[in-house]
């Protein structure tokens, strides 16, 4: 696949998700995100209104985390932060589905979960963010038939912060489930051009990174 800089940083969100990221980190995050194009810049919610207003008369899409990195927060917790993300300018929301329910066959709750962020959401697309490396094919299959059902409209891959990051198995097994008309977001461990490329083809329609300027630049 050829792409060219400008078309690969559409498919990016440029993230910066480090607890120790400065307020002036994510003035240059936004800063690089408007002079590349990339598609949104992806944040913790307590950077999320810098973010905003960063881009508040630019074209890349300010776009939170939710229940992050664990995915264990209350459900209740997950609606309120959402909700609250979105008064802050949220225009994209991804969050940690509760990864221990899913384990324990309690689908009902993981339903729940996704439900609730998505209805705190109101009309602001969720990602569900799965956590690939701690699931088995069938966990995955099944995460993302729950996560369409409850009204998700991207699944994800990873938070970048468990033990292991996007895959091109679990790209290509998340699109084959999930069909073409639902997104599929690659993150953790994307680093090179060749990385998002690759993800690209198995069936990812977003990449989140925070090495987006080098893949981008790479030749």
């Amino acid at each position: 696949m050829q792409l060219s800089e400008s078309e690969l940083a559409s498919y990016i969100d440029h993230t910066l998700l480090k607890p120790t990221a400065t307020a002036d980190d994510i003035k240059v995050l936004c800063e690089e995100a408007v002079r590349h194009g990339f598609y949104g810049v992806c944040v913790n919610p307590v950077r999320l209104s810098l973010t905003s207003w960063m881009l508040k008369d630019a074209q890349p899409l300010s776009v939170v985390v939710v229940g992050f990195p664990l995915g264990a927060s209350l459900s209740s917790c997950k609606a309120m932060e959402t909700a609250m993300a979105v008064e802050q300018g949220a225009r994209e929301i991804d969050m940690v589905m509760n990864i221990g329910a899913l384990k324990d066959g309690d689908d009902s709750l993981v339903v729940k979960d996704i439900q609730a962020v998505v209805k705190a959401a109101e009309n602001i697309p969720v990602k569900v963010i799965l956590e690939t490396a701690v699931l088995d094919a069938e966990e995955i299959v099944k995460a993302c038939q729950m996560s369409v059902d409850s009204g998700a409209a991207f699944v994800k891959t990873s938070t970048g912060f468990g033990p292991g990051g996007a895959t091109v198995e679990a790209v290509k097994l998340m699109r084959k489930t999930v069909g073409p008309d639902i997104g599929v977001k690659a993150s953790g461990g994307i680093s090179t051009r060749m990385d998002a490329i690759n993800m690209i083809e198995a069936g990812a329609s977003r990449i989140g990174a925070s090495a987006s300027v080098r893949i981008i630049s790479e030749k």
